[in-house]
């Protein structure tokens, strides 16, 4: 049997499409999600982890100046950990753990609108340079508050998407 190429595509199309599946940023810009995300404000997030993060989640969420409707309170837990063991008794490798438990509170009358975690590690070498091993950990530090941010980020939006007003 000869294949039928221009067929594959729409047919593949019409089968997604029955599925459930929407696109999360529907309506670009000026979609409700979108919007939504930019009328967050981020709560202080304390120490050297929380400013990086607090950069990382206001890269994404672009507040474009207009008055906030929710507050993003975001508590991290930064750890690092020796896991290798040379003959020496010195430890020949890392792991540092950045875990995040966010709220997302409605300004307007103070509800906890969304409350759940988010988190991410990354393993780290630790060689006989100390400025080396600190610039290592610095690295994961920053790999990870940009992906705990990207987490925190697509949660909010999918709960943005869920409630947002159905169109009429």
């Amino acid at each position: 049997m000869k294949r039928r190429p221009g067929l594959v595509l729409p047919a593949l199309a019409l089968l997604l499409s029955g599925c459930g599946l929407h696109p999360l940023y529907s309506g670009g810009g000026s979609g409700a999600v979108a919007t939504t995300l930019t009328r967050i404000e981020v709560g202080p997030i304390e120490g050297k982890s929380g400013w990086l993060m607090t950069n990382a989640l206001h890269d994404r969420l672009s507040a474009g100046g207009a008055t906030p409707l929710y507050r993003l309170e975001v508590k991290l837990d930064d750890q690092i950990i020796g896991l290798g063991v040379r003959s020496d008794d010195s430890v020949s490798r890392e792991r540092r753990t950045l875990r995040a438990r966010y709220q997302l509170i409605d300004l307007a009358n103070g509800t906890v609108l969304l409350d759940a975690t988010a988190g991410s590690d990354a393993g780290i070498d630790v060689v006989n340079s100390e400025y080396a091993t600190i610039a290592a950990e610095n690295t994961a530090l920053e790999r990870l508050s940009d992906i705990v941010a990207d987490q925190i980020v697509s949660r909010v939006a999918l709960y943005a998407q869920r409630t947002a007003a159905p169109k009429q």
